[in-house]
């Protein structure tokens, strides 16, 4: 394959391969998080109200923290940087002031409207499940609060070339979990799951607060001077980037709204098949597409803008749809191994299994809808953002409505990813009207390319699973031989016919780590 990347591209794979690491420990935490909370809860009402609260507080969080803000906030504080380190800083710190204005008042709405929120999102839910569900709500919606400082520190220190700590410090956030929630659980109940939350939230904002006095970057709150053009352009790109975020929060309430009517445990069966998609689409995904944005940011002219994007694109794909063939090939083994322990019975392995397989189809998708909206960030263009997004809410619902009936939860899991596909197609028809020009990102040759590699790859999986068939009454030490024998089988065949075909993200990596 034809290696025609720009000077920022070996870069950006940099970054992203550090976040990666770091986010692989973080990933690998949350997903034993989520074992041990299956062991103490399994698929049951209690885990469903609670996961109804988790998503309202983590609805705001990806509203403000992570979405918003950081798509109006790291391309502007990118460009400050160019021009002064100290007024770049200045420029973090009156933004800090405002963001703890913003979540604080968002809290108290949070706090106060919870029974409304509650009923909109499970109107299944009985009046003891709504009740319970209401009193996690409010219980957990100050991790909004240390959630989204984080988001502003972490924007801060990528844009600063920092991107190892930021990944590694949600592992933190899930250790501390693991330690108090069974202690806080054997108390509290299920309650103590959401003191837990809190905990670990904390530790999240203080370990990349604290890393800031090593990078000299230490962020507190200021005095905004609302005459600064570029305070200002955060917050006008602000605004209508959370219009449309706002809107994006809406999948995954469609789906426990619909869930809440299916039977008993559906919610928390899509939610642990989501922690499993959660670990590819945050180590690989999110890395990308936090790597690449200050670099988009940063681009000289449309040249550089558009290799760098087709490189971000192609480097997800590269990485994410062997990932998902595979994670699909053994869903089965692999939620036996994770899951099955405790209150996990066989009804919840099964549709943990299914709904998982449904979920991977779509992270292909995902990837390239993600990294498109980056480009539609760096460039400044609101309205398109806003549009792409609306586009995806409405193609979840429909799906999810059109699906859920034949389905049921398996309709759920796959018409997210039906929707994010079609809507990163928009995206790229936005980036290339904008830029008035061809992006060149998906080719007849890359697509054959890759077709080809993913065949091999899978070919090898399935002559696995057929000379050494997977015993679910193996102890656990061989049923994790069993499990990290294919991850490795696999990863090295798609590695090897990758490099014999020479794709040029080999090429990529190599530059990298070659390349200061």
């Amino acid at each position: 394959m034809q290696n025609n990347n720009s000077s920022s591209s070996p870069s950006m794979v940099r970054h992203a391969v550090f976040m990666m690491a770091g986010t692989l420990i973080s990933r690998v935490l949350g997903l034993a998080r989520e074992v041990m909370v299956a062991a103490l809860f399994g698929a049951s009402r209690a885990m469903d109200a609670f996961n109804i609260a988790y998503t309202l507080s983590n609805l705001a969080r990806q509203l403000l923290a992570e979405g918003a803000l950081s798509a109006a906030f790291v391309p502007v504080f990118s460009q400050a940087l160019t021009k002064s380190r100290e007024k770049a800083l200045a420029l973090a710190r009156g933004t800090m002031t405002v963001l703890m204005c913003a979540t604080l008042f968002v809290v108290g709405l949070g706090i106060a409207g919870a029974p409304a929120l509650v009923k909109f999102m499970a109107p299944g839910f009985d009046d003891a499940n709504s009740v319970l569900a209401v009193g996690l709500t409010r219980w957990m919606f100050p991790f909004l609060i240390f959630i989204s400082l984080e988001a502003l520190t972490m924007g801060a220190l990528n844009s600063l070339g920092s991107f190892f700590v930021p990944a590694l410090s949600p592992a933190l956030s899930n250790l501390v979990f693991i330690i108090t929630a069974p202690f806080f659980a054997a108390r509290f109940g299920v309650y103590g799951l959401a003191l837990s939350v809190l905990c670990g939230g904390f530790a999240h904002f203080m370990t990349q607060w604290l890393y800031g006095f090593r990078m000299k970057a230490v962020l507190y709150p200021v005095r905004p001077d609302m005459r600064d053009p570029d305070l200002k352009r955060i917050m006008k790109l602000f605004l209508p980037y959370a219009a449309g975020l706002s809107l994006n929060q809406i999948n995954p309430v469609i789906s426990r709204m619909l869930g809440s009517f299916l039977q008993e445990g559906s919610i928390s069966v899509l939610n642990y098949s989501n922690r499993i998609l959660q670990l590819p689409l945050g180590l690989f995904v999110i890395a990308i597409s936090q790597a690449v944005l200050p670099q988009l940011a940063r681009a000289k002219d449309d040249d550089e803008f558009i290799a760098t994007l087709r490189q971000a694109v192609r480097f997800a794909l590269f990485v994410v749809l062997p990932a998902s063939l595979g994670v699909m090939e053994i869903s089965r083994e692999f939620v036996h191994l994770v899951f099955v322990r405790g209150e996990f019975g066989a009804w919840a392995w099964d549709a943990t299994t299914t709904t998982l397989a449904y979920s991977m189809l779509g992270l292909p998708g995902m990837a390239c809808s993600t990294v498109v909206m980056r480009a539609l960030y760096a460039l400044s263009m609101p309205r398109q953002a806003f549009r792409v997004t609306l586009f995806s809410v409405i193609s979840t619902a429909l799906f999810s409505l059109i699906l859920v009936y034949p389905m049921g939860y398996n309709g759920l899991a796959l018409a997210p990813g039906i929707a994010f596909t079609l809507s990163g197609m928009l995206g790229l028809r936005y980036v290339r009207k904008k830029l008035g020009r061809p992006l060149g990102i998906i080719t007849s040759r890359f697509f054959w390319d890759y077709l080809s590699a993913l065949a091999v790859m899978d070919a090898s999986i399935m002559l696995y699973r057929f000379l050494m068939p997977y015993n679910p009454a193996w102890q656990l030490g061989l049923r994790c031989v069993w499990m990290l024998g294919v991850i490795v089988l696999a990863a090295g065949v798609y590695s090897a016919v990758t490099l014999l075909m020479k794709y040029e993200e080999w090429g990529l990596l190599r530059q990298a780590f070659t390349k200061k």
